[in-house]
């Protein structure tokens, strides 16, 4: 008898990086998807190959939304900065819809594999606001999923499963380490080099040194300028 099929986003990052070797350990047979959505940090698509290549999913496929065309995010706008200091409310790093039509290529092509779950990295804890990230959006796009599918209005919903939730930055390193998840692979920087190496200074890097540092394992990120 088969596993089970799951869609993973993958993003390139450390937590993406993790739901995928979660999704491999629950025993289901991994579909990674990633988006290419006119990110400037385009690089962390090269991390996704190399996440999915490393942990053996059955197929990776990359899509091309173009989210630049609609701008309002420092994510995809250059002419707006990548701040280097929080501030309140929601940043300008924040992607309007990203993950809600992520979520949606995702429900697509589950449909189209008969997969049962979407495995997706979002986290509510060590996070920069995004109100797409939250454990009640969750529970509403699975909603949105068990009325707006075939599967669902057959009685066959699919699940989204975001096993990342509720932990620390620093619980998920843990947990990526005890699965064999390769840190050095991925990017969570949102302004790297064209190398792949991270700047240190916007809040994605804070939060990805903080983790290392309070989870007690060596950061493997390389920063500009580093040997």
């Amino acid at each position: 008898m088969s596993a089970p099929r799951a869609v993973v986003l993958v993003s390139g990052g450390l937590d993406s990086a993790t739901t995928l070797a979660i999704a491999r350990a629950d025993g289901r047979d991994c579909f990674a998807l990633s988006v290419d959505y006119g990110q400037r940090h385009r690089v962390e698509l090269d991390a996704a190959r190399r996440i999915a290549a490393m942990q053996g999913v059955i197929e990776h496929r990359i899509l091309r939304i173009d989210l630049g065309g609609i701008g309002g995010s420092a994510l995809t706008d250059p002419s707006i900065a990548v701040p280097e200091r929080p501030a309140a409310g929601i940043p300008v790093t924040y992607v309007p819809a990203r993950n809600t039509v992520f979520l949606a290529l995702a429900l697509a092509w589950a449909e189209v594999l008969g997969a049962a779950e979407i495995y997706v990295g979002v986290n509510a804890v060590d996070y920069s606001g995004y109100p797409d990230c939250r454990p009640e959006y969750l529970a509403a796009f699975g909603a949105l999923a068990r009325l707006a599918t075939k599967a669902g209005v057959e009685g066959r919903p699919l699940a989204i499963r975001a096993p990342l939730v509720l932990m620390s930055k620093a619980d998920i390193i843990r947990r990526g380490a005890s699965l064999g998840v390769d840190f050095r692979l991925t990017v969570s920087c949102y302004q790297p080099d064209e190398a792949g190496a991270a700047c240190g200074r916007c809040e994605s890097c804070r939060l990805r040194r903080g983790g290392f540092e309070a989870a007690g394992i060596a950061d493997p990120t390389r920063y500009h300028g580093a040997a």
